[in-house]
């Protein structure tokens, strides 16, 4: 499984953005797909995720509400919608592809993942 993660940028405190991963070279309808980030000098963590099949979907505690996670079964591509940016929210962020299971706050249960995408949020 490819994975591309695009739509990352500057955007200013209080404000949205939407990032994209786009999945190919297999089908992902078994998968778990997570999003997740890291920041400079901070460990990677994870943000949210979807199960493909079903379309469960899980946050972060600390972002429920403010991140969601949503999926395109037709163009093979899942979304992380972040609103009320923060500062702290300023990462790399990564899309991910792995087996589905409960474990999908885990790094280590995904598989496959993207390059990376990234967001900085400021004034």
């Amino acid at each position: 499984v490819q994975l591309q993660a695009f739509g990352g940028g500057l955007v200013q405190p209080g404000g949205s953005l939407r990032l994209s991963c786009a999945a190919s070279g297999r089908p992902v309808r078994n998968y778990n797909m997570g999003w997740f980030r890291q920041a400079t000098g901070k460990e990677r963590e994870f943000v949210a995720g979807i199960r493909w099949s079903g379309g469960s979907t899980y946050s972060a505690d600390s972002e429920k509400g403010r991140m969601t996670t949503s999926r395109d079964s037709s163009k093979n591509t899942v979304y992380l919608q972040m609103n009320y940016l923060k500062p702290e929210d300023t990462a790399v962020y990564y899309c991910a592809a792995g087996p589905a299971g409960p474990y999908y706050r885990d790094s280590n249960s995904y598989t496959y993942w993207g390059q990376g995408t990234l967001v900085t949020v400021s004034s």
